[in-house]
């Protein structure tokens, strides 16, 4: 599987959070770690709250994969680092939009740290 079915997309763009598990490089995967994540089109993106300096950020950029679950749905990953300007510019607005309810924090969420750690998930 290399893309979203239209009814994960919507189940885990109505989802508040999602458990990511980076692999480590032993193999094994992190315990599991609570994050947002926001749908751009027929992409799902997540961000680290701490910026570059989060444990689960710099293993998912180690290795690249990983798992995630979230709604019901559990899915062996792919993390992409995003650093398109543009692409960014939407992701903080899904952000916003989707987690206005929490408005405290979103302002980490779309600061130039966090933007920096955008991954794609992409599913494997």
């Amino acid at each position: 599987m290399t893309t979203w079915t239209s009814d994960q997309l919507n189940t885990i763009e109505h989802t508040g959070e999602l458990h990511i598990q980076p692999q480590r490089a032993n193999g094994r995967l992190r315990a599991p770690t609570t994050i947002w994540v926001v749908r751009e089109g027929d992409g799902l993106f997540v961000r680290s709250y701490n910026g570059p300096d989060g444990a689960w950020f710099r293993t998912a950029k180690a290795s690249g994969v990983g798992r995630i679950r979230c709604g019901g749905i559990e899915q062996d990953v792919t993390f992409t680092e995003i650093s398109d300007h543009s692409l960014n510019d939407r992701i903080d607005d899904a952000y916003r939009t989707k987690y206005a309810a929490a408005r405290a924090y979103v302002p980490p969420m779309v600061a130039e740290g966090a933007r920096a750690t955008t991954l794609q998930l992409t599913p494997r």
